[in-house]
């Protein structure tokens, strides 16, 4: 497979790694709050298929989704995966037994997530790894004062090694960026970001100068769908869906946003392709502008 240029937004460097801008991101492959197995395992293969099929070549997933589960789909559907498919993954937390997410960013953790990854890929080199840290009440607030480097500094160690190609951060704020990039150098940065949750608007603009990639999640509102009478009265306006326009924004947004909305559906996948592919009139882009300020 050979990446396409026909893709909206067109790709992205991560380090010496050409992404797509629009990606996929796996956690919904997994069943209910991304636990356990999906109802559909043929299913879940079939999306994945449809993501090479598409000439998407930037999948986002993690060994804690499932847990395993994702992983483990990814495997039977790709591999052996295409020269130029990019998995993305995160490390920082696991799944207990009642579906929660603790924090795991002990170095020993970090290490075994690292590990974890590449066995139940079947990959010798992660593409990219980011270290998720740990957010506030909600789980996706930054926390200002939360350490990283010894942290950040474990993985650039397993870089060292060969187990990963480059280094990314998730649930940070512009310190904790700083602080790491003063370890090994950073490709991008994973945080929650959509119309309505505007708290990284500069950040945005800082990393892009820097040329490192911004991967918002939750890009439509995540487990509580993003609500705003602006955006319904846009897309309304436009006759189109608030869920394409929601994602035609992100990626015309800034350059450096790299999409990877989630889907356990085929048609779904296919929907926010060609909505992320939306060109919004100046007008209708002021208009979503505004709902964040």
């Amino acid at each position: 497979m050979s990446i396409t240029t026909e893709l909206p937004g067109g790709t992205y460097h991560l380090g010496d790694l050409e992404v797509t801008r629009v990606g996929y991101g796996a956690m919904q492959l997994a069943g209910p709050h991304v636990f356990g197995p999906p109802a559909d395992r043929d299913a879940a293969i079939a999306v994945l298929r449809e993501v090479v099929a598409l000439g998407i070549n930037h999948i986002d997933t993690s060994d804690f989704y499932g847990p395993h589960v994702t992983n483990e789909i990814l495997h039977e559907a790709l591999a052996p995966y295409p020269d130029d498919l990019r998995i993305v993954t995160k490390v920082g937390a696991f799944r207990d037994e009642q579906g929660g997410w603790p924090q795991a960013l002990e170095p020993h953790q970090l290490r075994q997530a690292v590990d974890d990854n590449l066995r139940r890929l079947g990959l010798e080199t992660l593409d990219v790894v980011n270290l998720r840290m740990p957010g506030g009440d909600d789980t996706m607030t930054p926390q200002p004062h939360e350490p990283i480097e010894e942290r950040f500094g474990t993985l650039a160690e397993l870089a060292q090694q060969g187990k990963i190609r480059h280094l990314g951060l998730s649930t940070v704020n512009a310190d904790q960026i700083a602080a790491a990039q003063a370890i090994a150098p950073v490709v991008c940065v994973q945080n929650p970001y959509n119309l309505a949750r505007r708290d990284d608007d500069a950040l945005i603009g800082s990393l892009n100068e820097q040329g490192i990639a911004y991967v918002p999640y939750f890009p439509l509102g995540g487990f509580s769908p993003l609500q705003s009478s602006e955006l319904d009265a846009v897309a309304q306006r436009l006759g189109e869906s608030r869920l394409a326009v929601a994602l035609a924004w992100l990626l015309q947004r800034s350059p450096n946003i790299l999409l990877i909305p989630g889907t356990s559906s085929v048609d779904h996948l296919r929907e926010n392709v060609t909505g992320a592919g939306l060109e919004l009139p100046a007008d209708a882009v002021a208009e979503l502008d505004a709902i964040g300020s």
